[in-house]
């Protein structure tokens, strides 16, 4: 307690400003902290044990305590929310609720149901459906068994959600038909509290829904703080520096539970840069629906090698900057000592990469880790 910070009331008022009370199963859910339903309401007992009193002894000695009074309340809950907690507690399962006083003195109740797990409609033997995660959307890739994109069905459409509508171009899908697309929702970028967490709720339910309506699993990057950026563009770094990626990866997550979506979590390191030098050219896409394909394919289990179109590039970046050479000192342009160093260990990791394990070709100080930094030097 700091002294003369705040008074010994304010003090004691946070200390006691909730309560917590775990359910058990044999005693219908929750004994204490007891959620009701009668006459179309949920009402809140809450019971006070402190103020049990000792009528007696047993034959053994021990106390005989009143039966403990109960407070009853009123409780709200939101309308898309009374169905499921109802046929929760129809059902007898345990819950636990933790009751908030705020400052403004009125209560809140957090309820946490155990549910189980639904059966499973996604089947990867199918593939992936490859999320690349940004500030302003993310960025889809439709894979297959075999590790190559795969064109989107038939008559396929993303729906417009219905509660985005303030404005147009809030939300904006742009799809190409060999089996990539993005879902841009610009306000994500800059909107702030319960905006952005409600948006970033809608984002991870359309991508849910997608993979649920292709009947594929879901791979995203794990939940890692070294997430691989492949971008010069100070703005979208900033925004990319900003922006809350576990939200967006849990939100995504909690969704596939519910809709019986599997989500394979894959490690994140060099996504762009492997996608950047192999896929980007080849397929005609931009650098998030790249890095989106690695993901895919790296959940399936497919190894990146180094090929010879990648190795014809290197040398002629190599021959490029060579003749980019300037006398002048100080300008850090073409074929700088730092560069040649690059080049040098490229030779060495690139002649051995593709005869190494998994783990190595996937490790921080790998190949795609020159090949990012030889990358961003020559633009």
């Amino acid at each position: 307690m700091c002294r003369g910070r705040v008074s010994r009331e304010e003090w004691r008022q946070a200390r006691q400003d909730r309560l917590y009370a775990r359910g058990d199963e044999t005693k219908g859910g929750n004994p204490n902290l007891k959620i009701s339903w009668h006459n179309g309401e949920f009402t809140l007992s809450v019971t006070i044990s402190h103020l049990s009193e000792q009528k007696g002894t047993d034959k053994k000695g021990r106390p005989i305590m009143t039966r403990a009074p109960r407070v009853t309340g009123k409780l709200w809950l939101p309308e898309k929310h009374r169905q499921k907690v109802l046929e929760l507690l129809l059902s007898g399962v345990p819950y636990t609720v933790e009751l908030i006083k705020g400052r403004d003195s009125r209560y809140r109740v957090h309820i946490t149901f155990a549910v189980t797990a639904p059966v499973l409609v996604t089947n990867p033997n199918q593939g992936y459906l490859g999320v690349d995660t940004n500030p302003d959307g993310a960025a889809l890739a439709n894979v297959s068994y075999t590790g190559q994109p795969t064109p989107w069905p038939e008559g396929f459409t993303i729906p417009y959600p219905k509660a985005l509508h303030k404005f147009a171009g809030e939300f904006q899908i742009t799809m190409h038909p060999n089996g990539f697309l993005y879902i841009k929702v610009p306000e994500l970028s800059y909107s702030r509290g319960f905006r952005r967490t409600y948006l970033i709720g809608v984002l991870a339910k359309v991508v849910v829904d997608t993979a649920k309506t292709l009947g594929k699993p879901i791979a995203l990057e794990s939940l890692d703080f070294g997430k691989d950026r492949f971008d010069t563009n100070r703005k979208f770094n900033r925004m990319a520096a900003n922006f809350p990626f576990k939200k967006m990866v849990e939100a995504v997550t909690r969704k596939a539970f519910k809709e019986g979506v599997g989500v394979k979590q894959v490690w994140p390191a060099h996504t762009s840069t492997i996608g950047y030098y192999k896929y980007m050219e080849r397929y005609g896409i931009t650098i998030h629906h790249a890095a989106a394909l690695v993901i895919a394919r790296r959940a399936i289990g497919f190894r990146e090698r180094i090929t010879k179109e990648l190795k014809q590039k290197v040398q002629a970046v190599k021959e490029k900057l060579s003749q980019k050479v300037n006398s002048l000192p100080g300008e850090g342009r073409g074929m700088t000592r730092k560069v040649k160093q690059l080049f040098k260990r490229l030779d060495g990791k690139i002649s051995v990469h593709n005869g190494l394990t998994r783990y190595k070709q996937e490790s921080f100080h790998s190949v795609w880790h020159d090949l990012k930094h030889l990358a961003l030097s020559s633009r």
